[in-house]
């Protein structure tokens, strides 16, 4: 202990007068001292005790520093009542002679009341002064001196943000050196590179920021070799350096504080430091000692062996809303007024200085608008310097003279502003900001000023701040006096991934732009972590930019997704996938290949061992040249793994065995083909071939694309049946970031997801009702809770995804598709989510409210946890989890059905007009062809047996007609429908391309035919059909007009796709199941993509083309059309059913006949001349149209 203020039993304790708005309790401990922990107590045998406050240190009892925790918070916990000590070890120890304990929060029955002791011992150290003119030098006994390990350390306090600490060189290119640039602390360093010695290509590693506070901070530089570490206070950065060599050689000397001339004492080529340095070692020696002792080989050109402390107190502006300071107009010595003062802030926007014009009814305002310096009298503005919001001090001067008003900045040149008369200011001038009382008119343009002044000067008088803080000058409010309370939130960087940290004076902000990432600390990937995650949101083939571990260190890489077949493939390609014939190589001189892959080998790890499968194709052939010795078995070619290991196997079978899988199996059928398979060996990353140097000898081979599918994670599912039972993992490591997805499906109303506990901190995600989710945690701020409600139960044994993120910016929780919900986290406060228990999922350490039902795809901070693999040795616990289908019917598009599978699940496409994996690729044909569907004649038979109840209850359902076309023919047949009643509807194309579509009810009227369109489809663009009438029994074609023969009579020529007629797809029927016998199929079918390839022409040159006038029309058009139609169709559909059961029997008569006139009919027209349209890039129009 090295001071006490505990006193004994009665002693009471320091307690400040109840008029003392701004309190403080100041300890002298007489020389500077290392302190490491302080107590606090209150006050005794009283109701008065500090429950909150901030730890204030300083040299000389005027400049002051807030003591920061390791999170950066500045605010320490107090007391609970008056009796109870309160210990905090400081996390890192304070060397000053001064402390101040400021309250901020206290008994609110009771007064300020404390006791303190303070830890530590007694602190002893070298210093140096340097005046900005004046350097050490430390010379060597030899010409030069090299090394390759060097440790250098030392303590600095620095009054400007511009200096060199220290400088070594030699004449091969090696340089060091150590320098402050506009407040950080940047360290040079280079080994036997003459290129950089001088060059503008020159970097610097940076560290720290605002060091130009005048306090203390430690440096420590570490060199072994290339490798070094810099640690600048408590922050470290370990880099490699540049240059060629091992060995850093400076010839005759090292520089300390500046950069002499050779030869020209006084005289240097960069600023010098100005500042004090203690405690200087450069590999164990003691720089400062040995020039105390003037020893010959330090040259101390004045410096002086005492710190000095220059009267630079500061006032820091707190509030961007109510700060303010406002200070009398001292009389000038002539006309006008003249202001100088230095500021600094992060905020682009507040007000700087305002005063009221003694001449004329205005104001004059200094502000920063934008991050520039605004001066304004009224209209107009003068704008001065870039931008003032970096955090530096800046020097700015307010005066007028004659009919000007001038501003400087810094050293850049000045503006002004011209009067229309002379001019002084008011009585009073307001800095930082104008009162709520809006006295004579000072009113805050924006904001209030937030940052820090100092050196302020009213006509070339210095004010005395110390004055106005005793109330015997001016006037303020919500200031804190002598001190800078400056804090730069962007160190450390929390921005993730690239990130660009910006901040203003309470918080900080990421720009992610151009990182892949999204997110309040550029955390979340953008991109899906696989092919079977772009599958599962819908996604067909093609080109997809992955992360394979999502927000972890790894970047996203682009990879071909291949989706055609049941299983969704990665591709990943190299950058010799064309065949290589090798001649000449020996095992001394062997034939070397690397493969340089689309990803790095870092990303090729993360997605192969993500995947259920990997393999990868390799063609090898060979003459004359062998894969091993015969009689010793060594290998004379070999292809080597993505860890580096030598790889003799070849062909599919297991490692270590020095052949094809087919060649021991004895059933080969091409030696050249093969795959490997192991994925823990993919990808290959090199060949070598080594026996190809005999007469004719020779060997041909191919490395194809890696590839694998599956993804382990998607379907990795645990049930959980008992309340009691929970699946445990390694403690969770999310000091500063976490994020937890993953689905989940229950009937019970609550239960704990997951859970992870520390001594005081917690996180815990839970079911606490049943249409409730919340996340709770606590990181020593007190607990946070986030709840989110669906407005449906979320225990309907559904699957439901749930994420929930917390980051040292903010909190947020999202469930299935309902609102974000977030909250921002305070700022300096704790930060740290500090664990020590083990990781509970599905359920708690006390078994209490665990969770019933299934989770599965369980991911935090990127990484899948295997529950499969915890459940098999789990009570209460299974493997897998039942209907993978349930709430997730957008997995299968377009009425495809999901099937179950043990472990995810496939699509039934049958009853759709689609195929693929989603049911989403549409199935094709270009040709001229000519469709007849048809059932079975005994079933059509059964139908046309129906009692006409029976049909009027059939007729009140709908029947859904839909396809796409595409063709240059007129008129043409697009589509046909009879019911056995001789009803009827077509599609087609008239002569002049327009879209007509028939329609009959009755045999004895005359068809109706409607036009939507009155314009030529016939134009090579695609076009979609969707038709919705009342039902009707589907049968082969009958007799029809004389117009829909005209065009039945001329086929169709061009391409249809994607034909469905309620549950049934003919034309997919016809391409994928020849020979069904429910379609009948005359002529040639030709299978195209000319669909697909239309829509993604249609796609990427028509986005955006309509106005909203036009598509306004359209659906305006549409629905006339659809109201039209389907009306007269009702009313006439209506008056056949009068008659429909008397002629019943009649048309069953003529079944037979109408299907021969069919069969002929068709087969007439399966002969047209067929036309292939390949040039899809003519599309223009895509258009749809509903009747």
């Amino acid at each position: 202990m090295i001071f006490s203020l505990s006193g004994l039993p009665g002693a009471g304790g320091w307690s400040p007068q109840v008029t003392d708005s701004q309190p403080w309790l100041q300890l002298d401990l007489r020389d500077r001292m290392e302190v490491t922990a302080v107590a606090t107590q209150g006050r005794y045998g009283s109701s008065d005790w500090v429950s909150g406050y901030l730890l204030l240190f300083s040299d000389t009892g005027q400049a002051w520093k807030q003591y920061r925790q390791e999170d950066g918070v500045g605010r320490f916990v107090g007391n609970v009542n008056a009796d109870s000590v309160i210990h905090h070890k400081l996390s890192h120890s304070i060397r000053s002679r001064f402390l101040r304990f400021v309250p901020l929060d206290w008994n609110p029955s009771g007064w300020v009341g404390l006791r303190v002791e303070v830890y530590g011992c007694a602190y002893k150290s070298d210093v140096a002064d340097f005046d900005g003119r004046s350097s050490l030098l430390y010379r060597f006994n030899q010409k030069s001196m090299s090394t390759v390990k060097d440790v250098i350390s030392l303590r600095f306090k620095s009054h400007q943000a511009e200096g060199v600490l220290l400088h070594g060189e030699g004449q091969r290119g090696d340089y060091i050196t150590l320098e402050l640039h506009r407040g950080r602390l940047a360290l040079y360093l280079n080994l036997d590179d003459t290129r950089l010695r001088f060059s503008s290509g020159r970097v610097a590693v940076t560290l720290g920021s605002l060091l130009d506070d005048q306090h203390w901070h430690s440096v420590l530089i570490e060199r072994f070799n290339k490798q070094v570490n810099l640690t600048m206070d408590t922050h470290t950065q370990h880099f490699r350096t540049k240059g060629e060599g091992d060995s850093l050689e400076v010839d005759y000397e090292l520089s300390f504080g500046g950069i002499p001339l050779p030869g020209k004492p006084g005289t240097f080529l960069r600023k010098n430091f100005h500042g004090c340095i203690e405690n200087l070692y450069y590999n164990g020696i003691n720089i400062i000692d040995l020039a105390k002792r003037r020893k010959p080989q330090i040259y101390s050109g004045n410096v002086t062996f005492s710190c000095s402390e220059p009267q630079l107190v500061s006032t820091t502006f707190l509030s961007s809303s109510s700060s303010f300071l406002s200070l009398p107009a001292t009389p000038s010595a002539s006309a006008g007024f003249a202001v100088r003062f230095q500021f600094r802030t992060w905020n682009p926007e507040g007000l700087l200085l305002s005063t009221q014009l003694a001449l004329e009814p205005q104001r004059l305002d200094l502000q920063i608008s934008n991050s520039r310096l605004i001066t304004q009298k009224t209209h107009p503005a003068v704008s001065t310097g870039h931008r003032v919001n970096d955090g530096l001090w800046h020097s700015v001067s307010l005066s007028s003279q004659g009919l000007q008003v001038t501003t400087t900045l810094d050293n850049e040149p000045s503006s002004t502003i011209e009067l229309g008369d002379h001019m002084e200011a008011g009585n009073s001038l307001y800095f930082g900001g104008c009162p709520s009382l809006n006295i004579l008119g000072c009113k805050n343009p924006t904001l209030a000023f937030q940052g820090c002044m100092r050196l302020i000067s009213i006509n070339s008088q210095p004010m005395d701040l110390n004055r106005v803080q005793q109330g015997r000058l001016g006037n303020y409010k919500e200031l804190q006096f002598d001190t800078c309370g400056i804090h730069d939130r962007c160190l450390p960087n929390f921005c993730e991934h690239g990130g660009q940290c910006s901040q203003s004076w309470n918080t900080f902000y990421c720009d992610c732009s151009g990182t892949g990432y999204t997110g309040a600390t550029c955390h979340n990937s953008i991109y899906e972590a696989s092919c079977e995650a772009y599958r599962l949101t819908g996604g067909s083939s093609g080109f997809f930019s992955v992360d394979p571990d999502g927000s972890g260190p790894l970047g996203p890489t682009q990879v071909y997704c291949n989706m055609t077949e049941d299983k969704v493939w990665t591709v990943v390609t190299h950058n010799s996938t064309d065949p290589v014939r090798v001649q000449g190589s020996t095992l001394q001189k062997p034939y070397v290949m690397k493969f340089n892959y689309s990803a790095s080998p870092e990303q090729l790890m993360a997605l192969v061992a993500g995947s259920e499968q990997c393999r990868q194709e390799v063609m090898y052939g060979c003459r004359k040249s062998r894969l091993f010795n015969t009689r010793d078995g060594t290998p004379l070619s070999w292809w080597v793994d993505q860890g580096g290991e030598r790889r003799t196997y070849w062909g599919g079978f297991l490692p270590g065995v020095q052949q094809c899988s087919c060649s021991l199996e004895e059933n080969c059928m091409d030696m050249n083909y093969f795959f490997l398979s192991y994925k823990e060996h993919l990808p290959v990353s090199e060949i070598v071939i080594g026996d190809t140097n005999r007469t004719g000898s020779e060997a041909l081979y191919r490395i194809g694309p890696l590839r694998c599918y599956g993804d382990k994670s998607v379907w990795n599912a645990a049930s959980f049946y008992q309340e009691s039972s929970y699946l445990h993992f390694p403690t969770l490591q999310a000091e500063l970031s976490a994020d937890i997805s993953f689905y989940f499906k229950t009937s019970v109303p609550s239960g704990v997801f997951l859970e992870n506990l520390g001594l005081k901190h917690f996180i815990r995600l839970e079911l606490s009702s049943p249409s409730v989710v919340t996340f709770s945690f606590d990181v020593g701020n007190g607990p946070v809770v986030l709840a989110v409600k669906s407005h449906v139960p979320l225990n309907d044994r559904q699957w439901h995804y749930l994420r929930a993120e917390r980051s040292v910016k903010e909190a947020s929780l999202h469930v299935d598709q309902l609102p974000l919900r977030f909250l921002e986290a305070p700022s300096d406060r704790h930060l740290r989510l500090r664990l020590n228990s083990q990781l509970f999922v599905g359920g708690t350490a006390a078994r209490q409210s665990g969770f019933l039902g299934c989770i599965r795809t369980l991911t935090i901070n990127s990484v899948t946890f295997n529950l499969e693999e915890r459940a098999k040795m789990t009570p209460g616990v299974s493997v897998g989890c039942p209907g993978h289908c349930s709430g997730s019917s957008s997995l299968c598009h377009n009425r495809g059905r999901c099937i179950e599978k043990n472990s995810g699940y496939v699509c039934d496409c049958s009853q759709s007009a689609y195929g693929g994996p989603s049911c989403k690729e549409g199935v094709n044909l270009i040709s001229s062809v000519t469709y007849t569907f048809q059932e079975p004649f005994s079933v059509m038979q059964n139908r046309s047996s129906k009692t006409s109840s029976d049909y009027r209850e059939s007729s009140r359902a709908r029947e859904n007609i839909a396809f796409s076309f595409m063709t240059t023919q007129s008129p043409a047949m697009l589509l046909t429908v009879n019911t056995f009643s001789q009803q009827y509807i077509a599609v087609i194309l008239a002569r002049n391309g327009s879209l007509q579509i028939w329609y009959s009810i009755h045999v004895d009227r005359k068809p109706d035919v409607f036009s939507p369109s009155p314009s030529s489809l016939a134009d090579r663009r695609l076009h979609r059909i969707r038709i919705h009438l009342p039902y009707l029994l589907f049968t082969g074609v009958d007799a029809v007009d004389e117009e829909v023969m005209r065009a039945g009579s001329k086929g169709f020529i061009g391409c249809l796709s994607s034909v469905q007629f309620n549950h049934m797809a003919p034309l997919k029927a016809v391409l994928l199941n020849r020979g069904s016998s429910l379609v009948t199929v005359r002529g040639h079918l030709v299978e195209s993509n000319c669909g697909t390839l239309a829509d993604l022409t249609i796609l990427h040159s028509q986005s955006g083309e309509f106005s909203n006038s036009e598509l306004l029309k359209s659906v305006v058009f549409i629905t006339l059309c659809v109201v039209a139609v389907m009306t007269r169709f009702l009313y006439q559909h209506r008056e056949a059913q009068r008659d429909a059961s008397i002629k019943e029997k009649e048309h069953r008569h003529d079944l037979e006949t109408a299907y021969r006139r069919e069969t002929a009919y068709q087969a007439e027209s399966a002969y047209r001349t067929e036309l292939h349209l390949h040039h899809s890039s003519t599309l223009r129009d895509n258009r749809e149209y509903y009747i």
